[in-house]
């Protein structure tokens, strides 16, 4: 089974790495595990002040700040993964790369580091949930 897991680095992220690794259905070495980050676009005002390579630089630095922990903890359980990250509107980026990757399923957490975190559930899973062709995992 191929499985996108999308990782924004709270502890919702967390809780659902941790489900995936116990999960030996899951997450085993004949299983592909593709890690997400998606990181907010800036307005182009601010690309344009900054710079497009610092802006570049700092998403780099900020996905970076996500997924090491993600592949530390991953190679310790000797599952097989790769990780990329991508710039844009959370919920679509998640899709899109799903899509483009031809997931059989998407596993994130129930809630993020967004303003909703106290929400019953947060926008970025309802969107997922209510976009994706394949089915969605979520771990609270």
């Amino acid at each position: 089974m191929k499985i996108l897991f999308a990782a924004d680095g709270s502890k919702y992220t967390k809780k659902a790495l941790a489900f995936l690794v116990a999960h030996e259905g899951l997450a085993s070495a004949a299983d592909e595990l593709v890690v997400l980050n998606v990181q907010a676009a800036f307005s182009g005002r601010v690309k344009s002040m900054v710079g497009d390579s610092s802006v570049k630089a700092y998403h780099l630095e900020e996905a970076k700040k996500v997924l090491d922990p993600i592949e530390r903890f991953l190679t310790r359980h000797k599952v097989p993964f790769r990780t990329q990250w991508v710039v844009g509107a959370a919920s679509a980026e998640v899709v899109r790369v799903a899509k483009r990757e031809n997931v059989h399923m998407i596993v994130m957490g129930t809630h993020g580091h967004g303003l909703l975190g106290s929400a019953v559930m947060g926008s970025v899973a309802q969107r997922v949930v209510a976009d994706s062709d394949v089915p969605v995992l979520l771990v609270k």
